[in-house]
This record gives structure tokens, sequence and C-alpha cells, in this order.
């Protein structure tokens, strides 16, 4: 990675001198989307005996490994800086540099993300212990009982929803990653990370899209999920020309065939399924499937970590970043 070291440098510079350098902690957060490192328990101790994890994050033969309660603290202040939103731009600036981003054509897309906590501390509120019984592990029933989020929340994530992505799925306490993928290389543009409500995925779609700026008229590309009056009028109002696959199941689409006669609109279709493979990378090897920490602050911080991580592996693959 000596091509970013500049990058480091700089946020190093930004973020002090005192403890862990910054550009460590960035290193260390890559290794373990790179490798799937499920922990940074499991991080510190492959760092201690793999020599290719000592060059990468900077470490000599002899040098003492970091303990992992160390290690997390001083993770902590990259959130303080929203580093990993800097790093990520930074990242996709050398993209931008070898022209390989598109900036008329995009897709975009959302997944659930398990959040940290069992669906055992979905409680009521006002509840102020937990349920007797089974010690550690107490035994609950939900026969029979309505959850609500406005009377029910986790005890162990309380920004964690319970949710489901869709009809005959079961409900897990989870959150939502959003991404906005530019349709050229499936490079990811945007990240970000909502609390999993209904209306999530198409609201902070629009957010995605309209801080992207410019003024030149743009597609998105985006499942049959987002086929709805009010999203497909937001878009249009932002002049963004909306390439939503057509939702006609009993009822009619928003959609209508002054957008779908057009070639463009049966390429942004096909392109747009692109971006399940991001998801997927991210959920198979960069460990997404399941948040690390609890709390919507900290699994953003993950979550476009892995997608910087995701950036450069693609940019290593069409030849721009060296290692």
């Amino acid at each position: 990675m000596k091509a970013l070291d500049a990058d480091f440098n700089a946020l190093y510079s930004d973020m002090g001198r005192d403890s862990i350098p910054p550009e460590k902690l960035l290193r260390a957060q890559l290794l373990m989307a790179f490798y799937t490192i499920h922990s940074e328990r499991q991080l510190m101790e492959q760092i201690d005996y793999n020599l290719l994890f000592r060059w990468f994050g900077g470490f000599s033969m002899d040098d003492k490994v970091w303990n992992h309660s160390v290690f997390s603290r001083n993770r902590d202040r990259l959130l303080e800086g929203e580093v990993s939103h800097r790093f990520f731009a930074r990242a996709l600036s050398r993209a931008e540099e070898a022209e390989l981003l598109s900036k008329e054509h995009f897709s975009v897309d959302g997944t659930l993300i398990e959040a940290l906590a069992s669906h055992k501390s979905y409680r009521p509120k006002d509840e102020d212990g937990p349920p007797g019984g089974g010690g550690r592990n107490p035994t609950v029933d939900f026969h029979g009982e309505k959850h609500s989020r406005d009377t029910h929340e986790s005890k162990t994530d309380k920004d964690a929803y319970l949710f489901k992505k869709s009809k005959g799925s079961e409900s897990k306490l989870a959150y939502l990653g959003h991404i906005l993928m530019e349709n050229r290389h499936g490079l990811v543009v945007s990240a970000k990370v909502t609390q999993a409500t209904g209306t999530a995925e198409r609201e902070t779609a629009a957010d995605l899209v309209d801080a992207l700026g410019g003024t030149q008229r743009i597609t998105l590309g985006a499942d049959k999920n987002y086929d709805t009056q009010g999203f497909v009028e937001e878009l249009r109002e932002i002049k963004i020309t909306p390439h939503v696959a057509q939702n006609d199941t009993n009822r009619s689409s928003d959609i209508d065939e002054g957008i779908t006669r057009h070639p463009g609109y049966a390429s942004s279709q096909m392109i747009r399924k692109r971006i399940d493979e991001c998801f997927g990378w991210a959920k198979t090897i960069g460990g997404l499937r399941k948040s690390r920490f609890i709390g919507r602050e900290k699994l953003d911080f993950q979550f476009v970590m892995t997608f910087a991580a995701y950036n450069l592996i693609r940019m290593h693959n069409l030849g721009v970043v060296s290692c």
C-alpha cells in the first residue's frame, strides 16, 4: 500500500501523535476487511505471528503488538474525526484521478446487517431488569406478545430495530447499510448505515445521490423497492432520471414508457445488479454479515472502512493501486 502512504500521513497529522498512530490503526482496519478477521483480539494475534501483517501494519520483527483493549480504545478516536469517511474519500479520489468513475450513471441499493444483539434483548421499554429464570440465558416466551417500536427496544443495542427485508423472512434486530455505485467500473462512491425502517432505503438513496452535487442530469438504477410515487417524483425534482425497475405486481408502476423505451434504461437495469457483488464481497470477505459493534455510529465506521477496502481491491484489479 505504498501508493497511499501520503494519504495516511495526512490523516496522521490531523489526528495527533499520542498512543497508536492513526495510519497504523487504519492499516489494521483494512487488514480486518482484506482477510476476513472477525475480532480485534484475533487481529492482534495475527499481527503477532504473521510477517505479512507486521509489514503492512508498519511493525518490525521485534516490535511488541498492541493489547486488543488498547487498540479498541484508540480505534474509537477515529470515530471522532470521521476518519473512515475521510479515508474513503481519499481512496476514491485516486479512482477519480485515474478517470475510472462515471459522472452520469449510478446505482443504489441497501442490505440488512444483523445487529450485535439477540432477539431476547428486545423487551418492553419500561422493563427495568432482565426476565426471570434461566440465569445468564433466560427463557423468554414471545408467544402472543405484540412487538412495537413505540413500546419495545433492544436492551443491548438501543439503535437496532426489529426488521425483515422481505415477506416470509424472519425478523431480526438489524441495521440497513446503503451504497451508491457508479456504473462504469462498479466502484462504491458513497456508503452509509441507518436504522432499519420501511422507508430508510428510499430516503437514504435520495440523500446519497443528492450529495453528489453537479448540474448535469444523471441516471439512477434501483430495484423494485424504489418504485414509489414519492421517490420517483423526488428524483425528478433534483434532475435525476429514475432508472428504477418497474413494480407492476397488483399495481401500476410509477416508471412510465417515456423512461423504459430508452436503451439506457435496459443498460442501467443490467448493470445495477453488480451492486450485489459489492454487498457479497463485503459480507463474505469484509465481515459485514453481522456488526462487530454495538451502536449505529460504530457500525457506520466498520461499513465505510469495509467499502474503502473493497474499492482498493477493485482498483488494484484495474491496475490503479499497487501493493
